[in-house]
């Protein structure tokens, strides 16, 4: 039996994801499926428009096997970061490979571009130089490799697929890496057929247009996030950024610079988009402000932001997950945990800090006994 790793968000659940897990039973038929979910917030900075207990019983309905929390802290990061902890994760449940969805869907070339990064002498002076010339940090490293390879790489989930490649490579990981073509582009905002970007199903649901053909039945049934959140949101970190002001530089994400932009533009910005327009620049990016804003709310801090990995917490599972958990609980470094009486970590304390604090702001209060009760969603199949 293969045991197969993917990282997925979720953000909401949709056809492109029903295909990649169709794809992956193609590729591999008789297979064991762990998934690494991001819980409440994304790598970009957003709000998780399904929470993490219907993301996981959606996931173990489309046969995955199991399923494991990347919490707030790993998951929020930037992409090096997000792909260290999240791979991390397949490693210690060892895992065999590793399956993710790219643009250019050639693993050989990601490895040949990170092995440009890790090895090149020219390569980290480009991309200091492009990040001097005001371009993001995504932005320096495309940039630099296409003047090194001339490869041209833009898309997300290549940039994304080389962190991965890189975590992989560095840290000498067993799982190996596989592509799957991705079908459609991830930053799409509209609409153009039944397997869309998350992106444009989110505006859709936002805009209170037609996406029904996007998503299966069990994602339509469990969207109801307030379409309000952001109005909530910024209420909520407005009043922190006016009480906190000459002390922003200590949070994650808070670069030299973007603590006078938002001092200029907090009180003339009635929105939350209208902050985020005001201050982004080539290179504070929506992304960079989507995550630095949700850590200097929940108070994640620069000393606090690389922990070391010291549990693995089970969201839910079927029988084969369940088994597998028993066989190889005596095998692996970490304890695996269900709730948060199991440990005593930062970590899952933070987790649970920023969980309470996303259900009062999604308007979802009643799901706060579900967190703390933190008993696995079990599936008898």
């Amino acid at each position: 039996m293969d045991k197969i790793g993917i990282i997925c968000e979720y953000n909401p659940f949709h056809n492109g994801h029903i295909y990649h897990l169709k794809k992956i039973k193609e590729l591999f038929p008789d297979s064991f499926i762990t998934l690494v979910l991001s819980s409440s917030f994304t790598e970009r900075g957003e709000f998780s428009f399904l929470n993490k207990w219907d993301k996981t019983r959606i996931a173990l309905k489309y046969q995955i096997d199991l399923v494991i929390e990347l919490p707030f802290i790993f998951a929020t990061q930037s992409a090096d970061t997000f792909a260290y902890y999240a791979i991390s994760i397949l490693e210690t449940l060892k895992m065999d490979y590793l399956v993710f969805g790219s643009e250019t869907n050639d693993i050989d070339v990601l490895k040949n571009l990170v092995t440009t990064m890790l090895y090149h002498k020219e390569y980290n002076p480009l991309v200091k130089k492009y990040l001097d010339l005001g371009n993001s940090y995504p932005s320096s490293i495309s940039k630099a490799l296409y003047n090194l390879t001339n490869i041209k790489l833009e898309n997300s989930n290549d940039l994304l697929g080389i962190s991965y490649v890189k975590t992989i490579i560095e840290n000498n990981y067993q799982i190996k890496p596989i592509t799957i073509k991705r079908t459609n582009n991830y930053l799409d905002k509209k609409i153009q057929s039944n397997i869309t970007s998350a992106t444009s199903i989110r505006e859709a649901y936002l805009k209170g247009l037609d996406f029904k053909n996007t998503i299966p039945k069990e994602t339509l049934e469990l969207l109801t996030i307030d379409k309000n959140y952001l109005n909530n949101f910024y209420q909520i970190l407005k009043y922190k950024l006016l009480n906190e002001s000459n002390e922003l530089q200590e949070y994650l994400d808070v670069m030299e610079g973007i603590d006078k932009r938002i001092k200029k533009y907090l009180l003339v910005s009635n929105t939350y988009q209208e902050l985020l327009d005001n201050i982004k620049t080539k290179r504070f990016t929506y992304n960079k402000l989507n995550r630095m804003f949700l850590h200097i709310l929940m108070n994640l801090k620069k000393k606090d932001a690389k922990p070391e990995l010291r549990y693995l917490r089970v969201l839910g599972f079927n029988q084969k997950g369940r088994l597998y958990l028993k066989n190889i609980k005596e095998e692996i470094s970490l304890p695996i945990i269900t709730n948060y009486k199991d440990c005593n970590d930062f970590v899952l304390k933070f987790e649970l800090k920023v969980t309470l604090i996303y259900l009062e702001i999604i308007k979802r209060p009643d799901l706060i006994k579900e967190e703390l009760k933190s008993i696995p969603i079990k599936v008898d199949y």
